[in-house]
């Protein structure tokens, strides 16, 4: 690489100071210099937004797909938890990821996943215990233990989850929370087990405990859980201790922003520039060790030029001194991995039958929440009543396809058809929502057939996009995979559902460590009582 120079307003967060200046970048990539001037083109020079918590699998896209849209919102770095294909596919899909990120400019840090699987009750491909996390965490690429999710095992010192963490603590690395609604002595022995973040907050009262004993909070705005309007006080109440995270993010959001997003509706706010910038910039590269440069001389010349300090519209992105965005560098050709998906299920335990008479217990979706609330009808022979937005819920294992189980959940709004995916957190089973027994075979048969994927049918035709790498992610443009995302969102709203992004809600209903009734191929799972429940009252 040639030595370069730029020029623009430079934006010092660590100084809290804007001026005219000129960066002196040298072969390596490295801020040989930073010389103030008289004068300097009108364009501001900042450095790189980072994510702090990412499940890049939710994007639907491998890391370097991901990464050729992430760099041109002006992210840089991310914190990529991959939980989501270490269930499916164990510390072999741990790696694919790793490999793969390198094939990027994007820097992407990875966490050790913690509690594959989620909880005792769920399914993976192989549980993880410190052994399989103490070998992740020795690789270079691995910065911290990602999200801890069983706090009953961390406040009750269960062996499993306390052997876990001793690892992380062995190796001085972060650890990343995960505790949605914990409070008072839980929370404390939580937070002195060595856990540092959360970004499961619901409330500012919540954050500001958290914040009290010294956590970070991250502000998460992903495609279904947006908690940004309820926690951007903390950029004002404590900017040191909060960062910005998307956490899951479906690509047709992703093609439209990124981090930057949180950070242009933050400055929106007035919250203080330098507060905002601290948030998304200085904090996660130093809570997390990141080799991401901040603008100082020394640092990897990772920053962002923009038009201006409001719309913060990108110009250009540079990582390690290279002008990133458009990155026409050749590609070599990436092979499909080798994994096992069900070719055959029971799907007699899906067409059940509901007691007449009897009263049936229902999951409730909340639009924009993880959680869901619980209920029950008199239900129908089928379970399934329209008028009352009463649909039948399915999940059938991903790795063993003679677990099915089937009940009712209200909050859709769907009248046509089925819809289906192999995108379920966090064992990512099969899991799908209709009218009738009919249409949820079909849209479950794609799944099948395409070795993965998202599906509408509206009871003749299907609406789908295939994701075969490990039934999570496809190997196409975040622009390819948005417009068919789009398409099947689309023909989900004329057939009367009304959630804004009903997949990621719908991947979140078998997620067994976030209140209150969710289902498993077990069977329904009261996340309070944390033990299986009958569908009956």
């Amino acid at each position: 690489m040639e030595r370069k120079e730029i020029s623009g307003r430079l934006v010092n967060v660590k100084e809290r100071s804007i001026y005219n200046a000129r960066l002196i970048i040298n072969e390596r990539g490295v801020i040989e210099s930073i010389v103030a001037c008289d004068e300097a083109p009108e364009v501001f020079i900042l450095p790189g937004f980072v994510d702090s918590h990412v499940h890049i699998e939710s994007s639907m896209l491998i890391p370097e797909r991901f990464a050729e849209t992430a760099v041109k919102h002006g992210t840089v770095a991310v914190v990529a938890d991959p939980h989501e294909v270490a269930n499916v596919a164990g510390v072999e899909g741990v790696k694919f990821m790793i490999d793969n990120a390198k094939r990027s400019k994007l820097k992407i840090y990875f966490g050790a996943p913690s509690c594959v699987p989620a909880s005792p009750i769920d399914e993976c491909f192989t549980p993880f215990s410190s052994k399989e996390v103490a070998h992740l965490l020795d690789l270079p690429e691995v910065k911290l233990l990602a999200e801890m999710m069983n706090f009953p095992g961390v406040i009750n010192d269960a062996d499993g989850v306390t052997s876990i963490l001793n690892e992380a603590k062995k190796r001085g690395v972060p650890v990343d929370g995960h505790a949605p609604g914990l409070t008072g002595e839980s929370l404390k022995k939580y937070v002195q087990a060595g856990i540092s973040t959360d970004h499961e907050c619901f409330s500012l009262a919540e954050a500001k405990e958290k914040i009290e004993l010294g956590m970070k909070v991250l502000i998460r705005e992903g495609s279904a859980a947006k908690n940004f309007d309820s926690l951007h006080p903390i950029i004002g109440y404590n900017p040191k201790m909060a960062m910005f995270c998307t956490d899951d993010c479906h690509p047709d959001e992703l093609v439209n922003g990124h981090i930057n997003k949180h950070v242009k509706k933050a400055l929106s706010l007035g919250y203080d520039l330098f507060d905002v910038l601290q948030v998304s910039t200085l904090n996660p590269v130093e809570h997390y060790g990141l080799n991401v440069g901040l603008l100082q001389p020394g640092d990897p010349a990772d920053f962002i030029i923009v038009d201006n300090l409001r719309d913060l519209n990108v110009l250009s992105t540079y990582i390690n001194g290279v002008e990133v965005v458009n990155d026409q560098n050749q590609k070599i050709p990436l092979k499909e991995p080798e994994y096992v998906f069900p070719c055959s299920y029971d799907f007699s335990k899906i067409g059940i039958t509901f007691k007449s008479g009897e009263r049936v217990k229902v999951i409730e979706a909340i639009d924009g929440e993880l959680i869901t609330l619980k209920s029950s009808v008199e239900a129908k022979s089928n379970g399934v009543d329209l008028e009352n937005d009463i649909l039948k819920i399915a999940v059938i294992s991903r790795y063993n396809g003679n677990n099915v189980a089937a009940g009712l959940i209200k909050g859709f709004g769907i009248k046509r058809g089925a819809i289906a995916a192999s995108i379920a957190h966090d064992s990512h089973h099969i899991i799908a929502i209709g009218i009738n027994d009919e249409s949820l075979k079909k849209v479950i048969d794609f799944i099948v057939k395409n070795r993965g994927g998202i599906v509408y049918c509206d009871g003749s035709e299907m609406f789908g996009l295939a994701l075969p790498f490990y039934g999570l992610m496809a190997n196409v443009s975040a622009n390819e995979a948005a417009y068919a995302y789009s398409q099947i969102n689309e023909k989900l709203k004329t057939a009367g559902c009304r959630l804004k992004a009903p997949f990621m809600t719908m991947a979140f209903m078998s997620l067994s460590v976030i209140p209150h009734l969710k289902i498993t191929p077990a069977g329904l799972f009261d996340v309070d009582a944390f033990s299986l429940t009958s569908l009956y009252e």
